[in-house]
């Protein structure tokens, strides 16, 4: 066909339109005449081509926490119509948020633009500042409110429809119900709860140095108090302490010998998810540095001007006053998520049930990860007499060695207590489950001796902790099942299913610890690492500082906090209320 019967022909098509507004002229390359039209109704909104290629699957993500941004970085997007949903359009070093409580890092270098993260991925990725406000798993939407005060024009709310949904909310302060904790106490869960505990210390030196002021007022003005022994809890105290001794008692001369820190912990030892070495070292440094510890207490209600606890061993009521209070004891769920827990029959939970595939329990469509999620490990014992079944290939009712060992790795691979009861017996080869209760090896095995072997196995599961770790690494094992959805629905990658026929479609996710630090103040930090490594002491504060630099979610945030180190090293902590 030449370039004149082709014009020729747009033309007719042209002219045997009622109307212009009805062809949609796209394009002429250079090179060939390619025109593209189609059939627009002029009273339905903007043009748009029809295409032929296969909708993309709709994912939508809430929340730009650790669980979410590590999902977003590693996931492709080109595959997936990809959409975010979050109240805050950054992602938060939330590690580092005691260092910003005194001004050791400042705010903005722990932060990293949400859309500066999602232009650098593969494909798009719509992202919307609002707040999620409802769940309806039922029909695959999420009904979302902006969160923009201003007085601005349009309607902020709005829903979404999706395919997949990915919850990676996170998780609220748990405050016990204790009365006039959220009245009276700061959080230390955001950036923005670490700049006003950072305005409010300053604010306390500056009421107490008043001339107006009794002595027992300043004391009283001058008494922080922190309520949670966990990590955040101690390195803020540890934070703290270096802050009053290094700058603020240059500044507030008078105020120097009068400054008092106490930390109040409901159990017997503070950092009780840490090595016990670690713990004892932590108390002692603390009584060292004048930090008073008082464990085995409850706090039972915090009013403006004091604060009163129960000691569980005598029973006996006491109170203490305080000019600041930080609340650092746990997490909560979010009401939008309990509200979506009612709907699934998780009511009763503290937070969203997952498989160790990372679906909510009766929701297929529906992912969570992070702080708002836990996964519920199957147990050995109540798939054990299908495992057998696996195993014992010829049904002859016994299992050998041999049989065995061929299903062992599925069997491990499912059941990760497997593995750590292994271990923990120092079993370098799973014959030694074949042993009677004397010792002596068996060549064989029925159902009632497989069950005795393995009876102990469901020991050895254990929960994760609600850390930025696991919900960095559950981020990015989802992106990978996500990358490999199609490759592995034709080629499963997974264990048995010994409950049903063939192969689950993804290994399950395994948390790998890389370990965990605690800096105790005064350029000390403690350090437990993987393999029962302990490591406390100066040279662990520069493993520290190396590690959490590294670990920054982008090259500007890394130069921002190495500066702000340097800048503290050189010219201390800046006391400005800014």
């Amino acid at each position: 066909m030449t370039i004149g019967s082709i014009f020729s022909k747009t033309s007719r098509t042209f002219h045997s339109y009622p109307s212009p507004s009805k062809l949609l002229l796209l394009c002429t390359l250079s090179g060939g005449g390619v025109v593209a039209y189609s059939e627009i109704q002029s009273d339905s909104g903007p043009p748009r081509i029809e295409s032929n290629e296969p909708r993309k699957k709709r994912v939508v993500v809430l929340g730009t926490g650790w669980a979410g941004t590590s999902f977003l970085k590693d996931l492709d997007a080109s595959i997936y119509d990809v959409q975010v949903v979050s109240p805050r359009n950054y992602f938060a070093f939330t590690p580092l948020l005691p260092s910003v409580t005194c001004g050791t890092v400042e705010a903005r270098s722990i932060v990293e633009p949400v859309r500066n993260i999602i232009k650098k991925r593969k494909g798009e990725v719509k992202f919307w500042e609002a707040e999620c406000v409802k769940i309806d798993a039922a029909n695959k939407k999420v009904f979302c409110r902006s969160n923009i005060d201003a007085n601005l024009v349009g309607s902020g709310e709005f829903s979404l429809e999706y395919d997949f949904l990915v919850v990676a909310t996170g998780a609220q302060v748990n405050t016990f119900n204790t009365p006039g904790v959220k009245e009276n106490c700061h959080f230390l869960k955001e950036v923005e709860d670490a700049q006003r505990i950072r305005t409010s210390v300053i604010d306390c030196f500056e009421k107490a140095i008043l001339p107006s002021l009794t002595e027992e007022e300043r004391q009283i003005n001058l008494h922080f108090v922190i309520v949670g022994g966990g990590p955040t809890g101690v390195e803020f105290a540890a934070e703290l302490h270096d802050y009053v001794h290094e700058d603020l008692s240059k500044l507030y001369p008078i105020a120097k010998d009068i400054v008092k820190i106490t930390m109040i912990q409901s159990g017997d030892h503070i950092l009780n998810m840490f090595d016990e070495r670690i713990s004892s070292f932590a108390e002692q440094k603390f009584r060292r540095d004048g930090i008073e510890v008082q464990t085995g207490c409850r706090v039972i209600s915090v009013s403006d001007k004091e604060i009163k606890m129960k000691k569980k061993s005598t029973g006996e009521v006491c109170s203490i006053p305080h000019g600041l209070v930080v609340w650092s004891t746990g997490i909560g769920t979010i009401p939008v998520l309990r509200e979506f827990m009612e709907q699934i029959n998780q009511a009763n939970r503290k937070v969203l049930q997952t498989d160790e595939w990372l679906r909510v329990t009766g929701c297929e469509a529906v992912y969570a990860i992070g702080d708002c999620a836990s996964i519920h490990q199957r147990k050995i014992m109540d798939d054990i007499s299908n495992i057998f079944k696996a195993a014992d290939k010829d049904n002859s009712g016994t299992l050998t060695i041999k049989e065995f060992k061929d299903l062992m790795d599925d069997i491990i691979l499912r059941y990760p207590q497997m593995e750590l009861y292994l271990k923990s017996k120092h079993m370098l080869d799973v014959a030694d489950l074949w042993k009677d209760p004397h010792g002596k090896e068996r060549e064989e095995i029925d159902i009632e001796g497989f069950k005795s072997a393995l009876c102990h196995v469901d020991s050895q599961m254990k929960s994760l902790p609600a850390t930025a770790q696991v919900a960095a690494q559950q981020g990015a094992y989802l992106a990978s099942c996500f990358n490999r959805m199609e490759q592995c629905t034709d080629l499963p990658e997974g264990p048995i299913r010994f409950r049903e026929s063939g192969r689950h479609k993804f290994r399950p996710f395994r948390y790998k610890h890389f370990g965990q630090f605690a800096p105790l103040g005064g350029e000390q930090a403690a350090a437990e690492l993987p393999g029962d490594w302990v490591s406390i002491g100066r040279s662990t504060q520069w493993l520290w500082y190396s590690v959490y630099a590294s670990k920054q979610v982008s090259w500007r945030t890394r130069v921002l906090v190495v500066s702000d180190w340097t800048r503290r090293f050189i010219f201390g902590r800046d006391s400005s209320r800014i």
